[in-house]
């Protein structure tokens, strides 16, 4: 499959699943992975139908769902030794979808060797397609995106999903807000200028592989506390999403405190 045929498996996939179910799922087609995560069927049908048919078309890459995983822990070290693989995120945001927000997406990466190649957002009741390639830019829509860097006179933006940090401040800068509460929303919100940028606690690669190529093809910086880049293959917890090298590095030398309240 070409990139345009990713991406209109995936638009197809939610008009079928995921779309009808907007405000209208039924009694028992929302259950409990765990205390507080939720799962819908919409979720699962998504993930079936997109593993199916990546793996049709690439019968030698490992599909990594996010549901499969919840399931099947191993999933995620047959992954990290697959040369080839893709990820899989059937509904990003299901507790949005499940409360009637139109802030949830379809995700889906690219991985070979150990470096996302191409990445896919998709967010239905939006409207709006993110799609990005390495060396080749992210496009919104068909319309090129850059990130342009933050001002030196100009105070960073954050924003983040870990609620114990929601109000605090990285040193002087403005208190941190409440992320979108969906990798699927969050990294195209920075990449549109609404964040300079996002502290994250947990690495699952459905999660960040697809928005950490696009934001790297804008102009912008993804990595972890202690300075590593970003891989999707590594998992190693805390990621800092930054407009520009200088708010990563600023944000980078203020977050060690923050990430240590996270929990």
């Amino acid at each position: 499959m070409d990139t345009d045929q990713v991406l209109d498996l995936m638009k197809a996939v939610a008009a079928e699943v995921i779309t009808p179910r907007f405000r209208s799922l039924a009694d028992g087609e929302v259950m409990e992975k765990n205390p507080g995560d939720l799962v819908t069927v919409a979720d699962q049908e998504s993930e079936a139908i997109l593993t199916r048919e990546l793996s049709a078309a690439f019968p030698d890459a490992f599909v990594l769902g996010e549901e499969r995983t919840s399931t099947d822990p191993t999933t995620l070290d047959r992954y990290v030794e697959a040369e080839h693989a893709f990820t899989v995120d059937p509904v990003d945001g299901t507790k949005n979808f499940v409360h009637g927000s139109p802030d949830h997406a379809v995700m889906v990466s690219e991985i070979r060797r150990g470096e996302t190649v191409r990445g896919w957002i998709w967010q239905p009741e939006h409207g709006v397609a993110w799609v990005a390639e390495k060396g080749s830019g992210t496009w919104r829509n068909g319309e090129r995106v850059v990130r342009e860097p933050v001002p030196d006179d100009v105070p960073p933006r954050g924003v983040t999903s870990i609620w114990p940090l929601r109000g605090h401040s990285l040193g002087s800068l403005p208190a941190l807000v409440g992320s979108w509460v969906c990798c699927g929303v969050d990294y195209p919100r920075l990449m549109e200028g609404a964040a300079d940028y996002i502290l994250y606690a947990r690495n699952s690669p459905w999660d960040h592989s697809p928005g950490a190529l696009m934001v790297r093809e804008a102009g912008g910086v993804v990595g972890h506390p202690d300075g590593t880049p970003y891989s999707p293959t590594a998992l190693t917890p805390g990621i800092i999403v930054a407009a520009d090298k200088g708010t990563y590095a600023a944000v980078r030398r203020l977050a060690a405190d923050a990430f240590a309240r996270r929990s």
